[in-house]
């Protein structure tokens, strides 16, 4: 994430022309429920990695907090297990891609084969209201790891080693602490580990617990998508300075849209050039660009 934020990193969300149209014209960003997105093993790829790794390397884990706080990894995983339900069943997720300068004029391929077709538009923004620290929402951005059971395993190998040599700092820390520490990294690797398989999307997610952190500024509301209604939170698209959000306004926050291949880019670009514009964004219709890449929908 400080790679993402030093390098001035750039977000990309693909989607359809109307969806588009209405993230600018409401100033807002939907969060659907991770068990209606476009991967249906969202969750449970996470979870099968975290417990074959946890399983495999549960006596290290013991042999790091048990001398200190008997009967700790029992409490880890009772307090992980119970709150199971609400991370598998309650988790609202964005999703944004990381974007090239190489991208700017046609956009991404396999993205455009994925989402949006057959009028997709890709909206491309400034990436740092997504790095930033902030609690201002109470939903956060993370990137995903591609990885496969043996990758996760490995890497939680690299975990262990890490706590064993911080010996002296997570000794600051009261088993309370602890446990709410470690329950927010196996949550968040159930939650942003993914198939390697979709490894090419470069991937981001804005999660959104509210069984967990509640926000004042996200709203709920009901949608329905392909004929299935469903509950959905919408992120406003406004500046909260005071609590460190800021530059997540349409007017700031765009820094292009491209049109994807479709028989109707001129009619789609005026419309958009028309939203922008309203919403205070300088020069809307230099701001967007047709890909040229020749993919018949």
């Amino acid at each position: 994430m400080a790679t993402a934020f030093a390098g001035n990193a750039r977000f990309v969300h693909y989607t359809s022309a109307d969806t588009a149209l209405k993230i600018i014209q409401n100033e807002e960003v939907w969060m659907r429920k991770s068990t209606c997105m476009n991967d249906f093993n969202e969750i449970e790829h996470g979870f099968n990695c975290l417990s074959r790794a946890y399983k495999e390397h549960k006596d290290r884990f013991e042999s790091i907090f048990e001398s200190r706080f008997p009967g700790f990894c029992k409490k880890v995983e009772d307090y992980f297990n119970g709150w199971l339900p609400s991370i598998r069943n309650s988790t609202y997720i964005s999703c944004i891609s990381e974007h090239e300068a190489s991208e700017d004029i046609n956009g991404r391929l396999s993205m455009w084969r994925a989402y949006g077709s057959p009028r997709g538009v890709a909206i491309v923004v400034n990436g740092a209201p997504f790095l930033r620290p902030t609690n201002a929402l109470q939903a956060y951005t993370s990137p995903v790891a591609y990885l496969s059971e043996e990758q996760f395993t490995n890497e939680f190998a690299n975990l262990m080693e890490g706590f064993e040599q911080g010996g002296s700092l997570l000794s600051q820390l009261s088993e309370e602490q602890l446990i709410s520490n470690m329950f927010e990294v196996f949550r968040m690797a159930v939650l942003c580990t993914k198939h390697p398989g979709f490894a090419e999307e470069r991937e981001w997610r804005i999660i959104y617990s509210p069984s967990l952190h509640e926000s004042t500024r996200i709203k709920p509301d009901i949608f329905t998508f392909d004929g299935v209604p469903q509950r959905i939170f919408k992120i406003p698209l406004k500046n909260v300075e005071a609590e460190g959000l800021f530059g997540i306004e349409i007017r700031e926050l765009i820094d292009r849209i491209i049109i994807g291949p479709t028989d109707f880019a001129v009619e789609i670009k005026e419309a958009l050039g028309i939203v922008l514009d309203a919403k205070g964004v300088e020069n809307p219709l230099g701001r967007i660009w047709i890909s040229d890449i020749p993919l018949r929908n």
